[in-house]
């Protein structure tokens, strides 16, 4: 019987993905291990590997489309079958031989499958869609309770209790599509999937994280006294950047200030015991936030190579899902577009993200007198779930005590 080859999670939080390319045609025999496709996520492009030998008999889901995670991609045929064993076969009736759950029922023959892209991408577990469909509930009109705002059975069953008890009103069709008269010519560029990931990920950011900032300007004239020294005499390859006394500044104050260094669930508060400080990186088509884990442990020079390999490996498409999932605390710095200040949105399910901008000449106080300085203004976005107000002010004094005496970074 021919099995069925399930797209699987790749990475953490992943719902769907794109068949970037696949890399073995219908007819070729395949190995077990071989690599069948690549699969682009909102985070990297991977390489997919067949979990059984055989022939690949039927590609479901063609290079550039879209799949949802344990759905149905190609059917493998197995040691001798051939193509007519693929005749009025219906997927669903095969051993899935790839992924952890089979894929539902499809009343239609192979034959007659024609690949469909969802217009909307909804986070809900099967369970609450199958409720909804009995209950003839909307799932688009829900806000979801589980983990990062999924829709769950829960949230269904309210809704179709305010739907029995509130008389239903007629309301006009609402179209999400923009009005676009009179904007003139336009090019219509299609969504990457990193692009919609990170629109989808942002908005539930922002409307269900209660965020609130706190903003500080950090005199940093010492600190770019010490980079000179420390850079003279320096291959540029190895230079220590602004940045990287940044992250290292960031490490010192979560040691510092422990209680910033959390993750808010709806059952509990996770202190986390690391310092695992995600950086966001400007790639083509979007951003990626690498992990540089225990930041607290590492030297000025070992996060400053450490910060250049992964960020070559995000721009070359290389980073594996270990080198961008968890962090407790993400850094995002435009002082290099020559931003000046701007507020970052939260990466869930961080408590806490510091939005970096340019160092400029202002005048500073001296004592008795105003002299010219390098200051850089910082925002910090914090969850208020998990983080009050003063646990974020004492964060930010301990991050601005310690660029503003860049010594203490060192030992």
């Amino acid at each position: 019987m021919p099995i069925e080859i399930i797209l699987p999670s790749l990475s953490a939080g992943m719902e769907d993905a794109i068949i970037a390319n696949w890399l073995k045609s219908e007819g070729d025999a395949i190995a077990a291990g071989e690599v069948l496709a690549e699969v682009e996520t909102d985070k990297a492009t991977m390489e997919f590997e067949a979990e059984s030998a055989g022939i690949l008999g039927k590609i479901i889901v063609p290079a550039g489309e879209r799949a949802d995670v344990s759905s149905v991609i190609a059917v493998l045929l197995v040691e001798g079958e051939d193509t007519s064993a693929l005749e009025g076969y219906v997927l669903g009736g095969a051993t899935s031989g790839q992924g952890d759950l089979p894929s539902e029922p499809v009343p239609a023959a192979l034959s007659d499958i024609t690949p469909v892209v969802p217009s909307q991408k909804l986070a809900a577990s099967p369970l609450a869609r199958r409720i909804a469909a009995q209950k003839g509930v909307d799932l688009l009109g829900l806000t979801g309770s589980g983990p990062r705002g999924r829709i769950v059975r829960v949230d269904v069953d309210r809704a179709a209790e305010l739907t029995a008890a509130v008389p239903v009103v007629a309301k006009p069709a609402l179209s999400s599509a923009p009005n676009l008269a009179g904007i003139g010519a336009y090019d219509s560029v299609p969504h990457s999937n990193m692009r919609r990931i990170i629109a989808r990920r942002l908005l539930q950011a922002k409307t269900t994280v209660p965020h609130f900032y706190l903003e500080a300007d950090c005199d940093i004239e010492s600190l770019l006294d010490l980079r000179a020294q420390i850079n003279e005499g320096r291959e540029k390859a190895d230079k220590i950047s602004v940045n990287d006394f940044i992250i290292k500044g960031v490490a010192h104050a979560l040691a510092k200030v422990p209680e910033a260094n959390v993750i808010w669930t709806d059952e509990a508060m996770l202190r986390l015991k690391s310092i695992d400080i995600s950086v966001a990186v400007a790639i083509e088509g979007g951003l990626i936030t690498p992990v540089l884990r225990n930041a607290d442990q590492k030297s000025l020079g070992a996060i400053s190579t450490e910060m250049k390999t992964l960020a070559t490996k995000a721009r070359d498409g290389g980073l594996k899902p270990e080198d961008y999932q968890g962090g407790g605390f993400s850094v995002s710095n435009l002082g290099m577009f020559g931003v000046k200040s701007f507020s970052a949105i939260i990466n869930p399910p961080q408590s806490c993200i510091l939005a970096v901008g340019a160092a400029e000449r202002r005048p500073v106080g001296r004592g008795d007198q105003i002299v010219l300085a390098s200051v850089m203004s910082v925002t910090l976005s914090v969850d208020h779930r998990s983080v009050d107000g003063a646990v974020g002010a004492t964060w930010l004094a301990a991050f601005k005590a310690a660029l503003e005496s860049p010594m203490t970074l060192l030992v």
